[in-house]
């Protein structure tokens, strides 16, 4: 199994107001609960179910997922820069593991 390993794709600077595409990625099987190993057992549901974007320490964006997503869910949303500051991603994942990554935005 591959480890999992959240990427962003924004831009490290934006003028006031502008909007900018974010693109996020997350290499991430996403077992549903409805398949079953070799040997007839259910693999267990084991899926991103919420992820969210913070800009400023204020969530600005989240989406809830669910079994109908694909593997290494792909979300594209844009966001006004408003100041400069620190923007989080956070992927939770079924049974309460949790992947974070962080970005800097310069706001001139």
């Amino acid at each position: 199994m591959n480890p999992v390993t959240p990427r962003v794709l924004l831009p490290t600077t934006a003028t006031k107001g502008e909007i900018f595409k974010v693109k996020s990625i997350i290499n991430h099987q996403m077992e549903t609960g409805l398949r079953h190993d070799a040997q007839g057992r259910v693999i267990p549901r084991k899926i991103i179910h919420k992820f969210a974007c913070r800009y400023g320490g204020a969530e600005v964006f989240s989406v809830d997922l669910h079994e109908a997503i694909s593997a290494n869910p792909f979300i594209e949303f844009y966001l006004r820069a408003t100041e400069s500051g620190r923007l989080e991603f956070i992927w939770e994942e079924d049974g309460g593991g949790v992947y974070r990554l962080e970005h800097q935005l310069a706001v001139a």
